[in-house]
């Protein structure tokens, strides 16, 4: 392993360690999404109602995974269950309002907090910086075989 992906390597610790810094309750207050609920609700979002299957499919998790945390979600009003929109049989997961305002609010909180980061840097750095983090993470999806869809 050379330094550069030594570097690569502990500086991505690092930044999973780092994610929702400017939340100062590592357990989250009330009406902030958890990660995991964060990342559904996000993937959701993009690319429409899933079903279990879909979604191990694209999270590599098994269906019990999947099972808990949407039975989280149900819980507390941010999906539902719905027939699925093409005929299948099936029934999908879709964000309810509430879902959709909270994953709003999340990502609002989040890029303030990268904002907050790069407040200094030149605009030039900021857009490499977000270039290089889409091409490192859709080689990870490439190898992977499950490509995260994008706006």
């Amino acid at each position: 392993m050379d330094d550069s992906t030594s570097l690569i390597e502990f500086e991505t610790m690092l930044l999973g360690r780092h994610l929702n810094w400017h939340t100062p309750n590592p357990h989250r207050q009330t009406g902030h999404l958890d990660r995991s609920a964060y990342t559904l609700l996000g993937r959701l979002d993009v690319q429409g109602p899933m079903s279990i299957g879909e979604l191990s499919d694209a999270f590599g998790l098994d269906a019990s995974t999947l099972n808990r945390q949407t039975r989280t979600l149900l819980r507390d009003g941010l999906v539902e269950r719905i027939p699925d929109p093409a005929g299948g049989v099936a029934r999908k997961f879709r964000a309810t309002a509430e879902g959709e305002r909270l994953l709003s609010l999340e990502r609002a909180a989040n890029v303030s907090g990268v904002e907050q980061i790069v407040a200094q840097w030149e605009p030039e750095d900021v857009a490499t910086l977000g270039a290089l983090l889409k091409r490192f993470n859709t080689d990870i999806e490439r190898l992977a075989g499950r490509p995260w869809p994008r706006p």
